[in-house]
C-alpha cells in the first residue's frame, strides 16, 4: 500500500507541472512552436543512457552516483542512467521530454539546461547543508535517474505560472506543487517532493532576476 501512494503521488506531482507548463506556455500555442532544441539534447541523452545500458552490462556500476565509488562524473552519468524498470525508464524518458520541451519553450533553451544542471548538482548539496536525504542522490531511495533533475526543472514551470495567472484554479494548481512535494517529503521521505520545492525556489529567485533586468532595461 505505501508503494502504490508513494507512486501515486509521484504521479500526481509531475501531473501538476507538466498542467503548470502548458498553461504557462498555452494550450493551443504547441503546434505553431519550434523544435525544444533543449530537450532534444536532454531526451536524447537519457536515451543514449538506456541503450548503453542495455548493450553493457557493467554501465551502471561504472556511471552511478554510489558514494562509495570513485569518480567525479557519477554525479552527472548518473542522471541518464534508469533503474526503475521498463516502467520506470519510459515514465522518466516520457517526462523528461515533455517538461523540458515545455521549459525551453518558456525559459528559452539556455536557461532550460541551466536549471537542469542545477537539478543534478543542488538538491544533494542543500539536503546536506540542511541535514536532509539520504544522500547525493535526487532520489534517496537510489543513486541513478533523471527523475530527480525533471522533478526539479518541472517545478519551475509551476512557479511561472504562478507569476502569469489571477485564475484561482491555476492558482491553485501552481501553488500546490511546492506544497505538495512538501507533504511528500514529510509523508513519505519523497525525495522528488523535495527537489521539486527546491526547483520551485530556484524558479522563484530566477524569475525575480528577470523581471528585474528586464524592467531595467525597458527603463
Amino acid at each position: 500500500m505505501g508503494a502504490i501512494l508513494f507512486n501515486a503521488t509521484t504521479a500526481a506531482l509531475m501531473v501538476m507541472m507538466v498542467n503548470s507548463g502548458l498553461g504557462v506556455v498555452g494550450r493551443d500555442t504547441l503546434r505553431g512552436r519550434p523544435v525544444p532544441w533543449a530537450a532534444v539534447v536532454l531526451t536524447a541523452l537519457a536515451v543514449g543512457g538506456v541503450l548503453l545500458q542495455l548493450l553493457w552490462s557493467g554501465a551502471m556500476d561504472a556511471l552511478d552516483a554510489d558514494p562509495a565509488k570513485s569518480g567525479w562524473w557519477r554525479e552527472f552519468t548518473s542522471v541518464f542512467m534508469q533503474n526503475g524498470g521498463l516502467g520506470g525508464g519510459l515514465w522518466n524518458l516520457a517526462t523528461l521530454a515533455a517538461v523540458a520541451a515545455l521549459a525551453h519553450w518558456y525559459w528559452g533553451g539556455p536557461l532550460t539546461l541551466g536549471f537542469f544542471l542545477a537539478g543534478i548538482l543542488l538538491p544533494g548539496r542543500i539536503d546536506t547543508l540542511l541535514g536532509l536525504g539520504g544522500g547525493p542522490s535526487a532520489d534517496p531511495r537510489n543513486f541513478a535517474g533523471s527523475s530527480g533533475a525533471t522533478y526539479f526543472l518541472g517545478a519551475t514551470l509551476a512557479l511561472a505560472l504562478l507569476t502569469r495567472t489571477r485564475l484561482p484554479k491555476e492558482i491553485a494548481l501552481a501553488a500546490g506543487v511546492p506544497v505538495l512535494g512538501l507533504a511528500m517529503w514529510l509523508g513519505q521521505e519523497n525525495g522528488h517532493g523535495l527537489v521539486a520545492v527546491y526547483g520551485f525556489a530556484l524558479g522563484a529567485a530566477a524569475w525575480a532576476v528577470r523581471t528585474r533586468v528586464m524592467r531595467t532595461a525597458a527603463a
